[in-house]
């Protein structure tokens, strides 16, 4: 299951809460966005 953070109030939600609104539960927030798990850092030459 994805999880997903909310843009507003910085919350992570569930896919599950979403699928019926598109509406953070905490703060009624519609914006979100999937936080990165893993970062690679490349050198530059």
């Amino acid at each position: 299951m994805p999880t997903y953070k909310c843009f507003k109030c910085e919350k992570k939600i569930k896919n599950t809460n979403l699928d019926k609104r598109f509406v953070c539960p905490h703060c009624g927030g519609k914006i979100f966005y999937k936080p990165r798990t893993k970062v690679k850092k490349v050198k530059a030459i």
